[in-house]
């Protein structure tokens, strides 16, 4: 089985649309040990099928719009933040102490990009917000892997120690993350069948699948904001909401927020639970990226949202998957690589590796944008609340577990980014950017908006044209 036939299996789609999508294979994207640029290929081309296949029925179309996947799209937009450009300054990526270190008895890894991160991995340490990489290096040289990792997670902090696949396979998380499908779909209840309301096809414009779908997007770093800044270019009012204690990193903010408005809401403010009240009652899906049971308690859990709002769409992502012994874990890409086994097939135990690109954040977000748009196109069949389950370790298991195949398409060449980036002006300052990958006929090639300045944004969705 071809990845695209397992991602478009994973998604519940019809195989018969699949001749539906061409590939331009270029030899030289991403380039790695495993099958990154196949398995990338796969997710933007489920999402760019799902797109077409949900606005052919809105558009009432005959035949679903045909697909074209190309490496060089797929390959620039996975390195959108490598890519990117303010005013032709080069983004900050990682923080100093985000970084392969040794230990006492193998390699640990960190994340603390963000700064209360950073904060409470050095006071894991006993150390000092100020200490200097070198001290950290030395305190980190004396003490085993899997000691820091669980001493960091205690402090909630983030830190993954080094493991082979062999490893990871036989952890208890491991285990549990190879017994769930790669995409979680659940009905919830009942629902009646929403009405399909109509898209009128364009005259001169794209066709635009997710028009006057609003989704409530809460979601941070890579994965879940990728998934909605691609259903805000499929024509969505996409809303991102965060905590005005938690601002996210600028240059991150200009990469993945093009499309989407930005506001902020405290939670622990009744005023601003009223307001989070009322943008549910009227939004189509809700997309959430922090680790599970995070949002529980302000009722976000996704049976609580379908009895508020029946008939919505839940997309749940993480980083472990919500089961196991890490199911309530922090995590991102770079992690998940070092515990899966990834980092030591990219490199070597002694010297661990990277895959070419954070394919674990991208592919997963292209995938969860996928499943949002069939839960969508099967609402309007069988009704019923949905929710989709996605995890950055789950697609680390199909990325390695060796069933992927080369498609066998005539190669072209790959020669860098361009045609694949623009420059658009913004608030922000002149931006040059990863165009969208998600490509079908008829439909959108670029966002409508650049992102405008953090949580500038009033928190009330743009009125539909009937005022509602």
């Amino acid at each position: 089985m071809t990845d695209m036939n397992v991602a478009w299996a994973a998604l519940g789609g019809d195989p018969a649309l699949l001749p539906r999508i061409s590939t331009v294979v270029r030899e030289g994207a991403l380039p790695s040990r495993l099958p990154v640029r196949e398995v990338a290929r796969a997710c933007v081309g489920a999402c760019a099928l799902a797109a077409a296949e949900w606005g052919a029925r809105r558009a009432g179309l005959p035949a679903v719009p045909e697909v074209r996947v190309d490496d060089g799209a797929v390959a620039t937009a996975l390195h959108s933040e490598r890519h990117l450009r303010v005013d032709g300054r080069e983004p900050v990526n990682f923080a100093p102490v985000s970084r392969f270190w040794p230990t006492a008895d193998g390699w640990v890894r960190t994340h603390a990009n963000y700064p209360h991160h950073g904060e409470r991995l050095l006071g894991a340490l006993g150390l000092a917000a100020d200490t200097p990489v070198e001290t950290v290096a030395d305190a980190l040289a004396e003490r085993p892997a899997v000691e820091v990792e669980e001493s960091v997670y205690a402090a909630g902090g983030l830190a993954v120690a080094l493991r082979t696949p062999e490893e990871w396979a036989a952890h208890e998380q491991g285990r549990a993350v190879a017994a769930h499908p790669l995409v979680g779909r659940e009905r919830l209840d009942e629902a009646p069948v929403r009405p399909l309301i109509p898209l009128v096809p364009p005259t001169g414009g794209p066709l635009l699948p997710a028009a006057g779908i609003r989704v409530l997007d809460l979601t941070r770093v890579i994965a879940g904001p990728v998934a909605t800044r691609t259903l805000a270019l499929l024509g969505a009012d996409v809303l991102r909401i965060d905590s005005p204690r938690l601002p996210e990193l600028p240059d991150q903010h200009a990469d993945m927020d093009f499309g989407k408005r930005s506001a902020t809401l405290d939670l622990t403010a009744p005023a601003d639970r009223q307001t989070l009240e009322e943008l549910l009652a009227t939004a189509d899906v809700v997309v959430t990226g922090y680790r599970p049971g995070a949002l529980d308690r302000w009722g976000l859990a996704p049976e609580e949202l379908a009895e508020r709002r029946p008939g919505l769409v839940v997309a749940q992502l993480s980083a472990w998957g919500a089961y196991g012994p890490w199911g309530r874990r922090r995590g991102f890409d770079s992690l998940v690589q070092v515990a899966t086994g990834i980092a030591v097939t990219e490199g070597s135990a002694e010297r661990p590796g990277a895959l070419p690109a954070q394919a674990l954040d991208h592919g997963t977000g292209y995938l969860l944008a996928a499943a949002v748009l069939r839960s969508l196109t099967e609402q309007t069949q069988e009704g019923g609340s949905r929710v989709v389950r996605l995890a950055l370790a789950r697609t680390a298991a199909w990325l390695t577990d060796g069933t992927t195949r080369r498609t066998g398409h005539a190669p072209t060449s790959y020669e860098g980014p361009d045609p694949w980036t623009a420059e658009t002006g913004s608030v922000l300052g002149r931006l040059r950017h990863a165009l969208p990958p998600t490509r079908f006929a008829g439909g959108p090639t670029n966002w409508t908006r650049p992102p405008g300045r953090w949580g500038d944004d009033p928190a009330r969705w743009v009125p539909a044209p009937d005022g509602d």
